[in-house]
């Protein structure tokens, strides 16, 4: 395969969802209450299929079980990373998520949630939430029982550009009028602490896991720095956001020309262009990409042309993990 992979993204509906997914992004919504784009998914609650080449109509999930090889034989039963862009018109909930040992031992699933942010755009003096101001788990529980909401979680503004990196077991919520590029751990496994007394799709309030939530908190909070580098390469800008146990992100910021691209350690990439458009020229084709595609390089493909006036995040796993 000496091609790119295009994917169709997966859309979702969710009670705190809006429409700029559609505005901003052109996606084809199923109402004006759509809260994500899976992009780059293996996940069996939703996984992308190819819309190009010789594996036009196979998923993600097929070609991690049946061609490895595209994925440089990485081991695991899962695809290890879950690519969204999420539309928060209102609040999330407040929640928390497992770690892989928790997520193995009560779920029985193969990976628990760190995760990270890329903040696309916010509305004015939109906030995340962001730990928790309990310095006990004793505390952290009386907290909860009291329902003492305001004077347990921690507010932070965002600006568009800001990265938020959340690490399992980090109390959090992408507050209402926030659009993101989320990458995570492909886990659906989500703990509820508090969710605004509020319906469901159904009508119904949706379920809290309180238990497990103060099971799973890190206590006390603690911020994980970052470290993002900046460097230039021939007409390419890179950024490293972040390198972690379970994923490398980058931002590519393309102008004009540039030149070949060659992976760094000959795997796989997990890219999403958040703004602009441009040309990734391959062995066996040419493709138009704009803001809103996303799509695999394969660790077959050794080297690609890539040209305009584009931005990319650019998604590698850790596979010493798997």
């Amino acid at each position: 395969m000496n091609d790119i992979l295009l994917l169709e993204p997966v859309l979702k509906e969710k009670v705190w969802g809006g429409n700029k997914l559609k505005s901003q992004f052109g996606y084809s919504i199923p109402s004006e209450q759509t809260g994500e784009c899976w992009g780059i998914s293996g996940h069996e609650n939703g996984t992308n299929q190819v819309t190009n080449g010789a594996l036009r109509g196979k998923t993600v999930r097929q070609l991690w079980e049946q061609h490895r090889e595209l994925f440089d034989h990485e081991s695991g039963e899962e695809f290890p990373l879950l690519i969204k862009i999420i539309d928060a018109k209102d609040d999330l909930s407040v929640q928390v998520h497992p770690d892989d040992h928790y997520a193995k031992e009560h779920e029985g699933y193969a990976f628990g949630k760190t995760e990270c942010w890329y903040i696309l755009d916010r509305e004015p003096g939109a906030e995340l939430v962001l730990g928790h101001h309990a310095n006990s788990r004793e505390e952290l529980k009386q907290l909860v029982n009291d329902q003492e909401w305001d004077g347990l979680f921690k507010n932070v503004p965002v600006e568009p550009g800001d990265f938020v990196y959340v690490p399992s077991g980090t109390v959090h919520a992408i507050g209402g009028g926030v659009l993101i590029l989320e990458i995570q751990q492909s886990s659906d496994i989500t703990y509820r602490f508090y969710d605004y007394d509020r319906p469901g799709q159904d009508g119904q309030l949706r379920e809290l896991h309180i238990e497990d939530s103060i099971a799973c908190s890190m206590v006390p909070h603690q911020d994980s720095p970052l470290n993002r580098e900046t460097w230039e390469e021939e007409g390419l800008k890179v950024e490293r956001l972040i390198k972690e146990d379970y994923f490398t992100v980058y931002k590519w910021v393309i102008h004009k020309a540039a030149g070949t691209l060659l992976r760094t350690n000959n795997s796989y990439q997990l890219i999403s262009v958040i703004d602009g458009e441009g040309q990734v020229q391959t062995e066996d084709a040419m493709h138009l990409v704009k803001k809103g595609d996303h799509f695999i390089v394969p660790a077959t493909l050794k080297n690609y042309q890539v040209s305009g006036d584009v931005t990319f995040v650019v998604s590698e796993t850790t596979k010493h993990h798997q």
